[in-house]
């Protein structure tokens, strides 16, 4: 039985918001001086996408990949290994490849689409720190129609304006040339869809870049969805523009990406081995 709680006046004062959020972790992303630690936060945050991939579905066989860029050496990228689930990657089974695909840390393979997408991807964008890409139930119906991300929504409009799709399906993504078309459609968006294959989101952060997915991947499944219960109504320009410039930024990605991190690490902290 739960202990009566009693309220008085005096105590009914509002708690400044500072006091509030110190019972939080930060909400903006920590800044690194020794690229180690800016290693391990990546790491940590990739490991913890790949299991929340995992819990939400988002895995079909050996597809799919998250990556992150190395701190120090800008050219390499963190990367699952190949043929290992999502729900068993953690922190010290990623792999180190280099500007060549070549694995150089790390005792798994690495699937070479992920090489192909993700390299020629971090290359075209250095600004990039990290790319997800996964076949996805909704997203891969979503690519198999004439259709791009609507704002039917409110949390679709973080894309809105801000994807590309991807028109020309040619078999699995194993050349450069293939690999650089992809980058050059995916411009500078946050987002691109891939004909008749799924998704794929980038972002500054581990963070923002595995939010951006979720919420593409969630928004696929809403405009979906919709369309089957009957005809859409589409938010109105002005405020899917307005609605973009409030909660389209990478660093709301980032911050929406905190609850789901701090979820997962409660729930399978051994992904920090």
């Amino acid at each position: 039985m739960t202990a009566r709680e009693t309220l008085s006046a005096d105590e009914l004062k509002p708690i400044p918001e500072k006091e509030l959020y110190k019972r939080y972790r930060p909400v903006t992303p920590a800044g690194y001086e020794d690229p180690a630690e800016e290693r391990r936060y990546r790491k940590e945050r990739l490991a913890a996408a790949l299991r929340l991939f995992a819990r939400f579905g988002f895995d079909e066989g050996v597809a799919g990949h998250i990556s992150a860029r190395d701190p120090e050496f800008p050219n390499y990228f963190w990367v699952n290994p190949f043929a290992v689930p999502f729900a068993q990657v953690n922190v010290s089974n990623l792999v180190l490849v280099d500007e060549h695909g070549s694995v150089v840390k790390g005792g798994y393979p690495v699937n070479k689409a992920a090489f192909v997408i993700h390299g020629c991807i971090h290359e075209a964008r250095p600004e990039v720190v990290a790319a997800a890409h996964a076949h996805s139930m909704y997203g891969k119906a979503l690519s198999a129609t004439d259709q791009h991300i609507e704002a039917l929504t409110q949390d679709a409009c973080v894309f809105y304006q801000d994807h590309a799709v991807f028109d020309d399906y040619t078999g699995l993504v194993e050349d450069l040339e293939e690999g650089r078309r992809l980058a050059r459609t995916l411009g500078t968006n946050k987002a691109l869809i891939l004909r008749n294959h799924g998704l794929l989101t980038v972002g500054k952060s581990v963070d923002s870049a595995a939010y951006w997915f979720i919420a593409a991947e969630r928004s696929a499944q809403a405009q979906l969805v919709a369309k089957a219960a009957g005809r859409t109504r589409e938010i109105d320009p002005e405020y899917a523009k307005l609605t973009y410039d409030q909660s389209g930024m990478d660093e709301g990605g980032w911050v929406q990406f905190q609850p789901l991190f701090e979820y997962i690490a409660r729930e399978e902290p051994d992904l920090f081995d």
